[in-house]
């Protein structure tokens, strides 16, 4: 239920955003997209001597304003609720140990995935996530397409954006993860690297769950 409402605040908090980003385009007002960057428009409309804005204008954006700073708080709130549980959940912290799982995907997935028996492997549960490609049967053929998406999005939105992470900053590191990842990306585009690694590790996730141990980092094999 945390994770559930804390995605539906941050689906109001995006919506808020989007409308407060163009409001502001319309007086030539433009910042990068994210709601990171959405702080700053909102220190150039809280501060009357920083840009020069109708006052109607203010008028109209000041409950934009104030929904997205009470939106940040409860968002806030929510987390450290789930901090606090995942402190007190094995399951989470040894799900916390993997490359690119953090305490929200690892809460996340120990709350949803009770018994991690109800699925046979490791792919099954990454198919149960929607991050294995559909096969299509042609002239006795059999070919891969894109991933299904079926199953719960949540979770799986969770782990792609985790893989997006460790793709972003596998050049800067000299692990084994790293290096398999660059090695993909000299290959095939990002998204579908991204993609194959949170394949990976979800199917790392399910084999924690079911042995009850935490990740270790594998040993490269001497050539």
């Amino acid at each position: 239920m945390l994770h559930r409402t804390r995605a539906l605040l941050i689906r109001q908090q995006t919506m808020l955003a989007n409308a407060f980003r163009a409001h502001l385009a319309e007086f030539g007002i433009v910042v990068a997209q994210g709601i990171r960057h959405v702080r700053a428009l909102i220190e150039k409309v809280s501060g009357e001597d920083i840009i020069d804005l109708p006052v109607l204008a203010r008028t109209a954006l000041r409950p934009l304003v104030a929904q997205l700073i009470e939106l940040r708080l409860q968002i806030k709130t929510i987390e450290k609720e789930l901090l606090a549980w995942h402190r007190t959940s094995q399951e989470s912290r040894r799900l916390e140990t993997i490359p690119g799982v953090g305490f929200i995907a690892a809460t996340a997935i120990a709350a949803t995935v009770t018994d991690p028996s109800h699925f046979k492997s490791g792919r099954e549960f990454s198919a149960w996530l929607g991050l294995t490609p559909r096969q299509n049967s042609s002239g006795g053929k059999d070919r891969l397409g894109r991933v299904s998406k079926m199953g719960n999005g949540y979770l799986r939105s969770l782990i792609v954006v985790g893989a997006t992470a460790m793709i972003r900053f596998a050049r800067e590191k000299g692990a084994v993860s790293a290096r398999w990842i660059n090695a993909l990306l000299e290959k095939k585009p990002t998204c579908l690297v991204s993609v194959a690694v949170a394949n990976k590790t979800a199917r790392i996730a399910w084999a924690l769950l079911v042995r009850k141990e935490a990740y270790r980092v594998p040993v490269p094999v001497a050539a």
